[in-house]
């Protein structure tokens, strides 16, 4: 059964009722990262140029205009990871190059400051509202982790890797090269980016060892 959030989030619109939902939510992912959670809704409505009476009857509540910002922000983190595993891994000549690039973009998305400002924020209304940390649940790792899972399979399939546990192994690739980056972002000490590429490089080299990647299967 849907919920109010998800009719709220799926709702089709005409052009110009979606221009205005956009606008509003560009405006409430400005005003959240500026002054958090506990923001007017009289700013954001401001910002959009339109009535905290329309950004009510587009979004309902604050949480849901909130995952909507949350869906709006992962898409992009997301955007260039999923059309590198798409267009290259999935079909790749050289894996180690194509995953690390894959990787190199999952990384930089996800530790790029304003998502890493809005995943804090998320963080620190959990308790408030846990809604919020599903939704970063199921738009990030949730849609994210499904594609690389379903790559790595098709390459043991074609006997380029060895893995028994695809989840995990999923999990794993993610704490190498994701989990660091996030992890210092997270607290206003970002890695530099040349470590970040060594992190990265070398976590994908560890990985395809553990998994027995043969070059010519």
């Amino acid at each position: 059964m849907s919920s109010p959030v998800d009719n709220a989030l799926k709702r089709p619109l005409r052009p110009k009722a979606q221009a205005l939902r956009l606008r509003i939510v560009d405006a409430a992912r400005a005003a959240f990262l500026a002054e958090g959670f506990d923001v007017s809704m009289d700013v954001v409505a401001a910002a959009a140029g339109t009535t905290k009476a329309t950004v009510y009857k587009y979004f309902g509540n604050k949480q849901t205009l909130f995952i909507a910002v949350i869906t709006e922000e992962l898409d992009r983190a997301h955007e260039e990871p999923l059309r590198l595993v798409a267009s290259r891994l999935a079909h790749s000549t050289n894996v180690r190059e194509d995953l690390v690039d894959a990787c190199k973009a999952w990384g930089t998305g996800l530790a790029a400051p304003d998502t890493i400002a809005l995943r804090n924020l998320v963080a620190g209304e959990l308790r408030r509202f846990p809604e919020l940390g599903e939704a970063w649940k199921q738009h990030g790792p949730e849609r994210f982790h499904p594609v690389i899972a379903k790559t790595l399979r098709h390459l043991v399939e074609l006997g380029r890797l060895s893995i028994k546990d695809i989840d995990l192994a999923v999990l794993q690739l993610a704490g190498l090269v994701v989990s660091p980056a996030l992890v210092y972002s997270a607290f206003g000490k970002p890695l530099d980016s040349e470590l970040t590429e060594r992190l990265i490089e070398s976590g994908v080299d560890m990985f395809l060892n553990q998994y027995q990647y043969r070059i010519n299967a």
